[in-house]
């Protein structure tokens, strides 16, 4: 999806997609990284932050619970003194539980803190793992979700670069998770931001990919979709 700077626009277009979703009988649907917020730095600075986080989280769950739809949405939330780039997978029940990215970029450790370990969670009798955007260049992580059962992991993502550096990252960005379903014979779900964000551009190819490696489907690098795959 496109991401925006203005969290009212996000949460509309977040609450447009679970509703596709219900018609389109999906289960469980993935956001990309920082979907809620986009880098609004003005916001992601503010220690009222969470104060603004908490109520749209709250809103997300209510529209979990109305459609029967697991999602997993990607944003800030301040721990204390640490801010957190952070996945939430929200359960129709109302339950919830968090991911924080293991391993920011240098340029996100200037406000971003590491998170403290990996996730599995379970939904409809099957476990997933979680991971965020370069989370995906490390094996260990993926290799322990394989340990731990999982039959897949989601990947949010929100590849911002340069307009040239973003057209020749495409195919590295596109080829690890694919590597990551190989190595370890289980799905993996990219979703990707698309479109312009801060003077940087994210070119999607959001997929789904099965454990031989075979791309079940595949966003363009402009449109936002809603791709669905059967397990």
């Amino acid at each position: 999806m496109k991401i925006s700077d203005k969290i009212e626009n996000n949460l509309l277009k977040i609450a447009n997609f679970l509703e596709q979703a219900k018609v389109e009988e999906v289960d469980l649907v993935c956001f990309p990284e920082m979907a809620l917020t986009g880098y609004n730095i003005q916001l992601l600075k503010s220690i009222d932050l969470n104060d603004v986080i908490l109520p749209a989280l709250d809103k997300i769950s209510q529209l979990a619970s109305k459609y029967s739809v697991c999602c997993i949405i990607g944003h800030p939330y301040r721990e204390g003194e640490e801010l957190k780039n952070r996945a939430s997978v929200i359960f129709p029940d109302g339950r919830c539980e968090k991911y924080d990215k293991l391993h920011p970029t240098e340029l996100e450790k200037k406000i971003f803190s590491e998170g403290k370990g990996t996730l599995v969670f379970e939904y409809k009798h099957k476990r997933f793992g979680i991971a965020i955007c370069r989370d995906q260049n490390f094996y260990n992580i993926f290799k322990e979700y394989k340990d731990r059962g999982c039959d897949g992991v989601f990947i949010l993502a929100a590849h911002y670069y340069s307009p040239k550096e973003a057209r020749w990252k495409i195919d590295k960005n596109r080829s690890i998770p694919i590597t990551r379903a190989v190595e370890n014979g289980y799905y993996v779900f990219l979703a990707n931001a698309t479109g312009a964000h801060l003077n940087m551009i994210s070119l999607g190819h959001s997929l789904i990919v099965d454990g031989s490696g075979c791309i079940v489907c595949e966003a363009d690098e402009a449109g936002e979709y809603l791709l669905t795959a059967e397990i």
